[in-house]
């Protein structure tokens, strides 16, 4: 399995596979549907991790 880094402001590519946000805050001016992700994940950022 190959885990690759993008960020949420580029614009998603039929290569780019599932798109995962790790981030406790949604990113400003990126619309849900615009982003193509298919999970967001905030519990497990470095912010809030123990």
């Amino acid at each position: 399995m190959t885990i690759r880094i993008k960020r949420v402001y580029d614009d998603p590519a039929a290569a780019d596979g599932s798109r995962v946000l790790v981030d406790r805050l949604w990113p400003r001016g990126v619309a849900k549907e615009r982003a193509e992700l298919g999970e967001w994940i905030k519990a497990n950022t470095p912010w809030l991790a123990p």
